[in-house]
Order: C-alpha cells, then sequence, then structure tokens
C-alpha cells in the first residue's frame, strides 16, 4: 500500500518538473479524469470560431487593394475578398470563361488557340440560411418569365436551380448594404464555374487534371457590369499528349444581363437566323411548343429620337455594335478588316439605324488603361497566329431572349492562303491580277474585306444561306452590267466565294466577280433589326412578322433562304453558283482547263521549287471534284422549301426530270469519259502525283454518291409520291450510267486504261453494295420509309443493284466472245466476269441461309 502511493506521488512531481501541461501523459500515466474535466471548458472557450462573422474592418483592412464594381473586390497576399451588394443579389449574371494565352504544344486543330470559349452559363447570387450566400446555375430549358401566365408558378416550382458554389459571409458591409465574402479557393480551384465547364471540354483541349501549386490567380479587374477573372493554371496533360503538363492562362467574364430584358423575336425558318431553344407551356394551351428565339443585338432608338425612328427617319441606335481589331493584327489589313465591318451599315439603314455597326483600333494602353481584348464589354476581331485556314463569327447571347451581348472574330493567319487559293482557281481565267504566286496587297486586302463581312454577317445572328446563289440565272453571270450591279448571288452569307462562271470574253470585273452584302442580308437584317413597340409580347409581333416575309418571298424570288444542311436539295449547295450545276460546271471547266494550260507560268518563281504549284494544281483538282459533286446533287433530289398557311409552293418536290437526266449526261461527258485536258504531262512531271491516283479518287467518290442507297430510295419513292409528274426513275438512271460507263462494251470496242480503271470502280462499288459491308448499319431486317423528311432508306435498291450486276455480265460474257478485242481488254473483261460471278454466287448462298 505505502509503496504504491509512493509511486503515484513520485509520478506527479516529474510531470510538473517538466512543464508538461496537465493533460499530456508521460508514459502511460495520465491525469485524473476529474481534473481533465475541469480543464476542457477553459480550452473551448479559447478556440474561435472560423464561421463567426466579424467586423467589416477585421477582415477587410486598411491595407488591401480594393477595386468598385457591380461586385466590389479586395485583395492581400493572393486572398481574395467579394463584397456583394444587396443590389446585386439574385440578377442573372453571364459568366463567359475563354483561354487568353495558349501554349503551343496544347493545340488541337482549331482547339487550343487564345479566345476559344471553354465554358459559358447563367448564375445568380443568393442569400442562404445559416449565414451562407449560395452561387446558383441558372437553367432556360423550360423559362417562363411573366409572373401573369397561367403556367408561371408551376414551371418555377419544377426548375429548382442547382446549388454551384456555397460560401459562408465573413462580414456584412459597414452600412448593412452588402455581404463579404472569401472567394481565394473558389479563384484557385479548377472550377467548372470559372474555368473549363466540364471534362470534356478540357479532354478536347488536351487538358488533364490541375496541378495547384503550379496555378494561381493573376489579376482581377472590376467593372460596373463585369467582372474580370485571368488565373494562370497548369494542368497535367491528357489522353494522347507527349508532354508531362501545360500552362496557360485563362479569362472569365462575369456579366450582368440586362435588368429589363430585351423582347424577343420569334425566328421564322424562311429567314436563317441562329437560335435559342426554350420549352414554352403557355403559346399553345393545348400542348408544349418548343420555341425558337432569334439570336441578335439589341438596337432600339434613344428615347428622344423613338418619333423620328416611327416617321422612317434614320437614327442612331442607343448602343451600336462596335468591333475592336486586335492589336497583334497587321496593321496593313487592319483598313480591310474594319471596311468589312462598317460594310453592313447600309442594311442596317434598311432597317431604320445609322451609324449601327463600325469597327475601330484597339486603344492604347495610354488612350484607355482599362480596356482588354478579354473583357466581355468589348467585341473584337482577334487575329491568330496559326496554320488553319479559316475564320470564324461566333457570338454570346443572353439565353432568356437571344439578345448578343459580345462577339469574337477569330481570324485565323493562314486563310490567306485560302483565299489565294480560291480566288485564283476560280478567276484566274479572267482576273490577270490573280495571275501570280503571291497577290498583291490591295487584291488580298479585298479578299479579307470580304471575308470579314461574312464573318461580321455571323456575329450579326445570320447563318448560311447556301440556297442563295441558286436564285440567279447562269447566263446572267455572263452578263457584265448585270452581275455588275446585282453581284453573283444575293447573299453574302452564301458560300459562293467568287464568279467561276465568268468567261473572259465577258470582260467582267472585279465588282462581278467577288461576292458582296447583297439584296437577301439587307431583306434578312430588317427582319431581326426593326424596331416594333406596337406589339406587347413576340407572339403578336410573330404574327405580323410572317405576313411581311409571305409578301416579300411572293414578289422577290431572290429573298429565298436555303437551309445550310439540307441533305438532298440540289439548290443547297456550299461552293455553287446559279440555277443550274450543269451549265455552271460547264463554265468553271473551261476556265480550269485555261488555269491548267498556265500554271507553270503563272505559280513558279525564280529559284523556288515546285511546292507551290503542287498546292495550286491540287486546289484546281479539287475545284473539278467540286463540280462534280454539285451536278451529282440533282440525281435523287428533293427540294425543300420552309412554307407557312396560304403559300402556294409545296414544301417537298422532286428536282424536275430534264435536270436529273442532264446531270447523269454531264457526269458521264466531263467525267466519266476521260478528262484527258486534266492530264498534263508537264504539270505531273514536276509534281508527286499521277493523273491516274488523282481520276480514280474522284471517279470513286461520285461513284458512292451515286449508288447511295438513300439517292436510289429517293428515285424509287418519287415516282409514287409524285405520280403526277413526270419523274426520273431509278431504272432509267441506271440505264443511263450503265451505257455511259460502259459505253465500250455496247459499241463492241476495245476500253483505254483509265475507262477500265472506271468500269472496276463502278463494279465494286456494286458488289460493295450488294454485300453485308455495303448495308446500312442500322439493317435489321426491318423495312424502312423512303423520303426527304425521313432519310431513310428501302432496301428493295438492293434488288435493283443485283440486276444491274447481271446486266453487266451478260454484257461482258457478250463482249468475251469477239476476236476483236486487244489483249488488255479481254483480261479486262475475264475479271470483271470473275469478280461479279463471285459476287453474285455468295450472294445466293446468304440469300439461302437467312
Amino acid at each position: 500500500m505505502t509503496t504504491g502511493k509512493l509511486v503515484l506521488l513520485f509520478t506527479i512531481g516529474a510531470s510538473l518538473m517538466l512543464g508538461l501541461h496537465p493533460k499530456q501523459t508521460l508514459g502511460n500515466t495520465t491525469l485524473p479524469k476529474k481534473q481533465e474535466q475541469e480543464e476542457k471548458p477553459t480550452e473551448e472557450k479559447k478556440k474561435p470560431d472560423e464561421n463567426a462573422i466579424k467586423a467589416f474592418s477585421e477582415v477587410i483592412t486598411a491595407d488591401m487593394k480594393s477595386q468598385k464594381g457591380f461586385i466590389n473586390v479586395y485583395e492581400k497576399e493572393g486572398k481574395y475578398f467579394f463584397e456583394i451588394p444587396n443590389s446585386s443579389f439574385n440578377k442573372e449574371i453571364l459568366v463567359v470563361n475563354r483561354i487568353a494565352k495558349a501554349s503551343a504544344d496544347m493545340r488541337r486543330g482549331f482547339l487550343g488557340l487564345a479566345g476559344d470559349n471553354i465554358g459559358e452559363a447563367v448564375y445568380q447570387f443568393e442569400k442562404g440560411s445559416l449565414n451562407k450566400v449560395f452561387l446558383k446555375r441558372i437553367s432556360y430549358t423550360e423559362y417562363e418569365n411573366d409572373s401573369t401566365k397561367p403556367m408561371y408558378a408551376s414551371v418555377v416550382s419544377n426548375n429548382v436551380q442547382a446549388i454551384a458554389e456555397a460560401f459562408n459571409i465573413k462580414a456584412f458591409s459597414p452600412d448593412s448594404s452588402g455581404v463579404v465574402i472569401e472567394v481565394t479557393d473558389f479563384l484557385n480551384s479548377d472550377s467548372d464555374v470559372l474555368y473549363f465547364k466540364n471534362e470534356k471540354i478540357k479532354e478536347d483541349e488536351g487538358m488533364g487534371a490541375q496541378e495547384d501549386s503550379k496555378s494561381y490567380v493573376k489579376f482581377i479587374h472590376a467593372y460596373e457590369n463585369n467582372l474580370e477573372i485571368r488565373a494562370f493554371k497548369t494542368y497535367k496533360a491528357g489522353k494522347n499528349k507527349t508532354s508531362n503538363n501545360y500552362s496557360l492562362e485563362l479569362n472569365s467574364s462575369m456579366v450582368l444581363l440586362p435588368e429589363v430584358p430585351m423582347q424577343p423575336r420569334i425566328v421564322d425558318e424562311r429567314v436563317g437566323y441562329f437560335r435559342l431553344k426554350q420549352r414554352n407551356f403557355n403559346a399553345n394551351p393545348q400542348g408544349v411548343e418548343n420555341i425558337q428565339l432569334a439570336k441578335r443585338w439589341r438596337l432600339e432608338p434613344k428615347p428622344e429620337d423613338r418619333e423620328k425612328y416611327l416617321r422612317g427617319e434614320l437614327v442612331e441606335p442607343q448602343k451600336p455594335i462596335v468591333f475592336y481589331i486586335d492589336p497583334a493584327t497587321p496593321a496593313k489589313w487592319v483598313p480591310y478588316l474594319i471596311q468589312g465591318v462598317n460594310d453592313w451599315q447600309k442594311a442596317f439603314e434598311k432597317a431604320g439605324f445609322k451609324n449601327a455597326i463600325y469597327a475601330r483600333e484597339a486603344p492604347t494602353v495610354e488612350e484607355d488603361s482599362t480596356w482588354s481584348l478579354d473583357n466581355a464589354a468589348y467585341s473584337a476581331i482577334v487575329y491568330r497566329p496559326s496554320e488553319i485556314e479559316n475564320a470564324m463569327g461566333p457570338s454570346i447571347a443572353d439565353p432568356r431572349t437571344g439578345e448578343i451581348m459580345e462577339s469574337h472574330i477569330f481570324w485565323y493567319h493562314n486563310v490567306m492562303k485560302l483565299l489565294r487559293d480560291w480566288y485564283f482557281i476560280q478567276t484566274a481565267a479572267v482576273d490577270t491580277g490573280a495571275r501570280k504566286a503571291v497577290f498583291d496587297d490591295e487584291l488580298m486586302g479585298e479578299l479579307i474585306r470580304f471575308v470579314s463581312s461574312h464573318e461580321v454577317g455571323h456575329t450579326l445572328g445570320l447563318m448560311h444561306n447556301f440556297g442563295s446563289s441558286s436564285t440567279v440565272p447562269v447566263e446572267k453571270l455572263r452578263d457584265k452590267a448585270w452581275v455588275e450591279a446585282n453581284g453573283h448571288t444575293p447573299s453574302i452569307m452564301d458560300y459562293a466565294r467568287f464568279n467561276y462562271v465568268a468567261q473572259p470574253e465577258d470582260n467582267i470585273s472585279r465588282s462581278g466577280l467577288f461576292p458582296r452584302i447583297g439584296d437577301y442580308d439587307n431583306w434578312a437584317i430588317y427582319w431581326g433589326y426593326r424596331w416594333y413597340p406596337q406589339f406587347d409580347d413576340e407572339y403578336e409581333e410573330q404574327t405580323y412578322l410572317a405576313k411581311v416575309v409571305t409578301d416579300s418571298l411572293a414578289t422577290n424570288h431572290r429573298l429565298w433562304y436555303g437551309a445550310q444542311g439540307e441533305e438532298f436539295d440540289p439548290r443547297d449547295q456550299n461552293e455553287d453558283l446559279g440555277d443550274n450545276a450543269m451549265l455552271a460546271s460547264e463554265y468553271g471547266i473551261k476556265n480550269l482547263q485555261r488555269i491548267a494550260d498556265n500554271l507553270l507560268e503563272w505559280t513558279t518563281e525564280d529559284a523556288q521549287d515546285y511546292s507551290n504549284t503542287q498546292e495550286i494544281f491540287e486546289a484546281l483538282i479539287a475545284q473539278f471534284n467540286r463540280y462534280m459533286g454539285h451536278v451529282a446533287k440533282n440525281i435523287g433530289g428533293i427540294e425543300h422549301t420552309f412554307v407557312v398557311a396560304g403559300m402556294p409552293e409545296p414544301a417537298f418536290a422532286p428536282t424536275p426530270y430534264d435536270k436529273q437526266k442532264q446531270a447523269t449526261a454531264f457526269l458521264n461527258e466531263q467525267l466519266f469519259q476521260t478528262p484527258v485536258w486534266l492530264n498534263h504531262t508537264e504539270l505531273f512531271e514536276k509534281v508527286p502525283m499521277t493523273f491516274g491516283e488523282q481520276l480514280a479518287k474522284i471517279q470513286k467518290g461520285i461513284i458512292e454518291q451515286l449508288l447511295d442507297a438513300k439517292k436510289l430510295s429517293n428515285l424509287m419513292s418519287s415516282e409514287v409520291d409524285y405520280a403526277n409528274q413526270k419523274c426520273y426513275s431509278v431504272f432509267e438512271f441506271m440505264s443511263d450510267l450503265d451505257k455511259g460507263i460502259f459505253t465500250e462494251l455496247y459499241q463492241h470496242k476495245n476500253a483505254s486504261f483509265f475507262r477500265q480503271q472506271l468500269q472496276k470502280l463502278f463494279v465494286e462499288q456494286l458488289i460493295l453494295k450488294i454485300t453485308d459491308s455495303g448495308k446500312p448499319k442500322d439493317d435489321k431486317n426491318k423495312p424502312m420509309v423512303a423520303g426527304p423528311q425521313s432519310a431513310k432508306t428501302l432496301y428493295d435498291s438492293k434488288g435493283i443493284l443485283l440486276d444491274q450486276l447481271k446486266t453487266i455480265q451478260a454484257l461482258v460474257k457478250t463482249n468475251q466472245k469477239l476476236s476483236s478485242l486487244d489483249q488488255a481488254s479481254k483480261v479486262h473483261l475475264a475479271d470483271l466476269d470473275h469478280r461479279i460471278g463471285l459476287a453474285l454466287e455468295l450472294n445466293t448462298k446468304s440469300t439461302t441461309s437467312n
């Protein structure tokens, strides 16, 4: 007993002498539980509450850097705080994320360049419970902002908005006019709100996970209506990338959407505008309607000018559309880019506005230190150092109404090569200024101006109008006075490029060769931008505008809009001209022949190799192939016209018989009869290409297009669907094609090497079409209905192709008996007979087994 007490006293004494905290232990000995419990309340009192709201001056100290805006920003030593005024809560904020500076090693084609949009969504700050601030992601899939509408409450209650981020309130503003939150972790994280919107976008850009230790916020700039956040980010390399990581700068723009939304304008399919889709429960009292809103800028007269506007006087808008030119743009091209923007001014005058759109050079730092190319308050034409041969005109719009907020047009440096190739191949036969390897600055400048205008058209909301050029009679394109006055297409939004129909003897100047803003463009801007204050909502306005469009189209066919992506309508094609592809292509080929004859002289320079000649020659062959494609689309064509009640035109109609017949004859003559004019020995001697290979590629591609199951299905179904008119039947088409490709067999003559090559290609494609490898992937032994609306196929076309093979085989066997044929022809016929025989045998076995 005594011994035990002595040990305990010694242990306590040693603990005190060592200066240990009463709760600390020495070995396995601890303080009595009673003393530990007595000390615990004292310790908890000392622990600070991290979530406690502090005085404003404790959180936002006098030594912090501060910026005032719709959200106030404070920063010190890498810590960031937002002071959100009460007036900014529940306001919709459009967040647009872009790459500001990119790594050359991360590029993937069009992706990975400065200016790329990597995320876009709408959010709003909301005060939550327990001293929280929530950042909510707002969806407009189902949208109703009019609380007087019967479905308003139901739509709201069934569209709870997701919380994207939550923040603790750190302090209240001194006058209680707002709250302070810390956003340091939010800004430094790999946030899908501010940076890459989702993993798929990151993967497309070649990005993996963020490396936190190598990432930081560079700066934040606060403005009255927007907040600009710039971050330096380092990411591990994504899949199929060789580097270990990539560093780049990302810019996030938080832009306040208008407090009073613009009145939307409902899309009319007869006018080509980009659109936003919303599901509306009030538009149709007996159903649900998917509303499409046109994307367009908000142009309204100044309050003091409204009466003048309504009287028909030209007035300036409250807020014009202004594009700034990227300071990195080569100085000599700046005036042409500016002119390409300003060319749209006359179109807006048709809608009642003067000086509605213009471009200007970006201000210097001395002129405006707040200006930034990445600031979402400014629209710009961004110059990109890239090998990509293109330009793009995207825009950012308010998802509630379709109001375009800003646009960044991307101008890729190498688009000038594309322009050079286009213009050379399409006009060198008639424009002496195009007959050189390097164009002079004036010509290249005008080409840049044209593309600038086209891309600006996209940013104004206009889609491609691939049908516009089809409204022009081909012979008008050779009429000097007419084409110079009207242009070769009514729309610069067409892919009509240059007037390749014009012949040297027509003496047409560049004003008749270049695209321009035309009748359709002026009319489309009028439809999209005329201000109508007399209508209470977009539905009343829609009724009025529908009649405007109907009346306009009834009096001016040049206003017709042919939508991009029409699979079967030969009027809707890119890179084509005129109302008859066969005639236009015939003129185009005559010019290609003239260019081919002079290609070496016009493309070579002293002491240079023939790489430039090769590029142009490849472009020439591609242009010839393009003409063949334009013609081939006429066969089995179904013309689609958007109509509304009261319009007499049919919505769908087959391409006229005569055109389809003419198209087959054209292909037989210009492509399947060997185009010997293209076989320039002196050209093929200088470049690593062969005539036979190039010809085979074109012929194979066109044959595949002609034997496409959908095309054959259209030919078959047209005879049934349009029995009241003469249609080009699938049997007549196959007979015409057969006679063009196997002319020698019908005439019992020898076939040349290139004709033998063609016949093998044709038989090979027929065989593929009747075997399993040639069937569409959705073939599950179930019939499908043909027609342009469904774009599906009737597999009865297989029987027609089988019959065609048997016809060819019979023709081959007849010719094999001829003693007059040379050895090459005999070998060729034996080969065809063998191939067809095997294919028919395999087909018989396959049919029997099924």
